[in-house]
């Protein structure tokens, strides 16, 4: 569905190397990820695909048509909802989306847009001017304008940006209904939950060149080694009861609770080494590593 293949982009004034030999294979209903540090590439590369910004060496392909060959063809197939608010805001919603609809020649596709307006709590705001609307009702309009042609890829940059957690919660849940309807999604986001709530593959990118393209899960578990394992006592604790313990940094919380960070594979040995010391637990969590945790590491290695 989207092939890129040694893709790079200079920039010609600031001699910036936004995007360095970037190879990439999306295929068709993936709803994948791609993270990265402001700055790191992802704004250039989502530009590229929407023909708003020429690269400088490479390929790409989008539903199979070449992207400098084919540009209204590619322009079919793609629906971006950028980082900043593009629309005018003198019109209505209504106004605003037929005129995206004009840009394809689409006529009579008042239910359509009626329906996607409706699944994102927009309807009854239909005869109202785009200046009237609040900061998460603009982005939520974003998202029906990239859709109005039905593209078969659809690339959100930032999209919950400023929105509150009840209508970002409004916004996955569509998003996952078309992903289940077949979409082709790709997500750039700064909330790492929300790829990790949402999406199956997980990009990375920074300083322009791609660190990491795995499954979520896959990624997950390779970097799951370390686990943060919280064990719970019945009585008060000293920092000093478990110098035994040091080389898997014992902190004190809640006075009766130590946190380890330890491997998985030494958890056994840790617990037989307290029991040995006749302390006795009353219960143990244990951290599973999460998303944001990994996408850290990833960026500081």
């Amino acid at each position: 569905m989207l092939k890129i293949s040694n893709l790079s982009k200079t920039y010609v004034k600031t001699k910036h190397e936004a995007l360095k030999d970037i190879n990439l294979h999306i295929t068709k209903g993936e709803f994948t990820a791609l993270l990265g540090q402001n700055g790191a590439g992802k704004t250039s590369l989502i530009n590229i695909l929407g023909g708003n910004v020429k690269k400088t060496h490479g390929e790409v392909e989008i539903g199979g048509y070449d992207l400098e060959r084919n540009e209204l063809e590619t322009k079919k197939m793609i629906g971006i909802v950028p980082q900043e608010i593009s629309y005018d805001f003198a019109f209505t919603v209504d106004e605003i989306l037929k005129k995206q609809s004009g840009y394809f020649g689409l006529k009579n596709n008042n239910e359509y847009i009626d329906s996607l307006l409706e699944s994102l709590g927009l309807k009854d705001k239909k005869k109202a001017y785009g200046r009237e609307l609040s900061g998460g009702m603009k982005r939520r309009l974003l998202i029906v304008k990239a859709l109005v042609h039905k593209p078969q890829i659809l690339i959100l940059d930032e999209p919950t940006a400023g929105v509150d957690i009840e209508l970002r919660q409004t916004m996955y849940e569509f998003l996952q209904s078309l992903h289940k309807n077949g979409m082709t999604i790709v997500l750039t986001t700064h909330y790492i939950e929300e790829a990790e709530k949402l999406c199956k593959r997980v990009i990375v990118i920074k300083d322009g060149a791609i660190i990491a393209d795995e499954p979520k899960d896959k990624l997950l578990k390779d970097f799951s080694n370390e686990i943060e394992v919280e064990i719970l006592f019945d009585s008060k604790l000293n920092i000093t009861d478990f110098d035994f313990l040091r080389e898997y940094s014992p902190k004190i919380k809640e006075e009766s609770n130590v946190v380890l960070k330890i491997f998985k594979n030494d958890l056994t040995k840790v617990l037989e080494m307290i029991m040995a010391k006749e302390m006795n637990f009353i219960d143990l969590n244990i951290k599973k590593q999460k998303l944001e945790d990994v996408y850290l590491h990833l960026i500081r290695r």
